[in-house]
């Protein structure tokens, strides 16, 4: 059987796109989605306005591909090593805090994570983009809360009777970090956050020396 033909357009556009993206998913941690805009993004990519214009269209539709793009990062760096190399359970969710704070820490992009950066911007902002940053980041949080629960009905964590509550604290830690890691230029509020983690999760009874494997070294 014949092969179909290779559209070569198609995918030098294709892989414009993902330059293009993967260069306005790391601006948008520093300068805002809203401070994306076709014209600057053409100057700083070296794509004219005609072609990103043609790319995206609109700039509301350049933000949602931006916020997908990065919610695909997210997921690559933070979600599928943990599920790759962790059964169910505590050791996920240890897993799972690890990528993060790695992902976090190392900067995967130049203004730490994506989402407690445009989380903030879009909070008070109703439309299509805070509600793919709404979606994404309860996309996270619904998993890590699926991950406890695991753990939870698997007695490892016996003082514990609300996954979701444990969620919010562990996301609050998490997110404050980043925010102080990069006010502060310190890799400091990483270990703060990585303490409050443990403590949080030792006392409800989890194993201390599995639980000492968050924010000990950048995962891998």
């Amino acid at each position: 059987m014949a092969q179909a033909p290779v559209d070569r357009r198609r995918l030098r556009g294709d892989e414009s796109r993902r330059a293009v993206l993967a260069h306005a998913v790391d601006t948008a941690t520093v300068d805002g989605l809203d401070g994306l805009t076709i014209g600057r993004l053409a100057d700083a990519s070296g794509h004219s306005k005609s072609g990103i214009a043609t790319l995206f269209g609109s700039k509301e539709q350049l933000q949602l591909a931006v916020v997908a793009a990065a919610r695909e990062v997210f997921v690559d760096r933070v979600v599928a090593p943990a599920r790759a190399r962790t059964p169910r359970g505590l050791v996920r969710v240890c897993a799972l805090l690890a990528e993060w704070v790695a992902y976090s820490r190392d900067r995967v992009f130049r203004g730490g994570c994506f989402f407690a950066a445009t989380s903030v911007e879009f909070d008070a902002k109703p439309g299509a983009v805070r509600d793919a940053v709404v979606a994404a980041s309860g996309e996270w949080e619904d998993y890590l809360t699926a991950s406890i629960e695991h753990a939870m009905a698997a007695g490892e964590l016996p003082l514990l009777d609300d996954a979701r509550q444990l969620t919010f604290e562990l996301v609050s830690f998490l997110e404050a970090a980043n925010t102080r890691s990069l006010l502060y230029a310190s890799d400091e509020p990483y270990r703060r956050a990585a303490v409050a983690v443990r403590a949080r999760l030792t006392s409800l009874g989890g194993d201390p020396e599995l639980i000492a494997t968050i924010g000990a070294t950048p995962a891998t």
